[in-house]
């Protein structure tokens, strides 16, 4: 067994010195020192020794265990101090470079308009509700005086999803679903997303609109008027001229369309350099957005007695108020993410 001893020590004590990382000192522990490790089973065999050579070849077999623990914990110390040198040696920061910048992103184009619109409407005590986008035909449609066989219908490419749904056509739905659970007076819009099967420069399957209501005992065109008239000249910054045309909806009577003087030549209907403006084919007019005051019939449907109560209703596509804000001739800029269209507005 001294033999063994001698051969055992030798070995391990070897091997700890060409040891360079933790993995292996921890290995060569549990090889050497651990439950199976080649020193205990020497410790087990100790009872196969004479009586009397069993206290001698114990005392060095502890002895050794001592020398080993010693040497491969003093190596360790000496492994991890490398290992952290080493690391701080290649980790080290150049605290003299530039930082690294991050850019800060910013509110998308399509937004600024919403929150623009938005905050013109709540300075004249406008309230904003919202609603689903997934819509039922009744809120749709049906309460809107457009039944399943009005040719209105023809106008709205509709998407049509699971259990007789769509995706609401715009966000007229929400006037309905408002003057259901409460009752005038009312003063509201209702920014949102919309969806149609359309798609090309100026028109897009998914889109923006304001809705706006308003309804009490005795509101009145001349309400609708002033109320639009402001707002327009507020959100293109000018005092511009404001015309409005008769104009059909099924859920407004009267109804009209309302065009704004064109921004880009100022109504003249051509540009500086003498040119015919484009953007509004030389009529110098543009039509913005559509209103009228509340078809009784609606009013009916939501439980509102249309002798007593009138109100107004109108909607603007934030998409066509964006494009002619920004001078933007393609509805598809707002939505190819492309950063280089998108940091103009930064």
């Amino acid at each position: 067994m001294t033999d063994s001893l001698e051969a055992l020590r030798g070995e391990v004590l070897e091997r700890i010195q060409q040891a360079n990382s933790v993995k292996e000192l921890e290995q060569l522990r549990v090889e050497a020192l651990g439950r199976s490790g080649s020193l205990t089973l020497l410790l087990r065999g100790l009872k196969d020794l004479p009586a009397e050579e069993r206290p001698r070849m114990g005392e060095r077999l502890n002895q050794l265990r001592r020398e080993l623990e010693l040497e491969l914990d003093g190596h360790l110390a000496t492994v991890n101090q490398e290992a952290k040198a080493k690391a701080l040696a290649e980790e080290k920061i150049d605290i003299t470079l530039p930082g690294t910048r991050f850019e800060r992103g910013h509110s998308h184009p399509l937004t600024l308009v919403i929150d623009e619109i938005v905050e013109i409407f709540s300075t004249m005590g406008f309230e904003i509700a919202r609603g689903p986008d997934i819509e039922d035909d009744d809120h749709n449609f049906e309460a809107l005086n457009i039944p399943k066989d009005h040719p209105a219908r023809d106008m709205q490419d509709t998407f049509f999803v699971a259990g007789g749904n769509l995706l609401r056509t715009h966000t007229s739905p929400v006037q309905i679903r408002t003057m259901e659970s409460r009752k005038p007076p009312l003063q509201v819009i209702v920014p949102g997303a919309v969806y149609r099967h359309d798609d090309d420069a100026t028109h897009s399957p998914m889109f923006h609109q304001v809705e706006g209501f308003m309804v009490d005992s005795n509101i009145a065109f001349s309400d609708l008027k002033g109320v639009l008239t402001h707002v327009l000249r507020q959100i293109f910054h000018r005092d511009a001229g404001v015309r409005f045309r008769p104009s059909f909806f099924p859920f407004t009577e009267p109804s009209a369309e309302i065009d704004i003087q064109c921004v880009i030549c100022g109504g003249g209907g051509t540009l500086r350099n003498g040119q015919v403006c484009r953007v509004c084919k030389a009529s110098g007019w543009l039509e913005i957005l559509g209103a009228g005051m509340i078809d009784p019939a609606v009013f009916k449907f939501v439980g509102y007695d249309p002798e007593e109560f009138t109100g107004f209703a109108f909607g603007m596509g934030v998409e066509r108020i964006a494009m002619l804000k920004y001078g933007i001739d393609d509805i598809r800029l707002f939505f190819q993410n492309d950063l280089r269209f998108l940091r103009q507005f930064n």
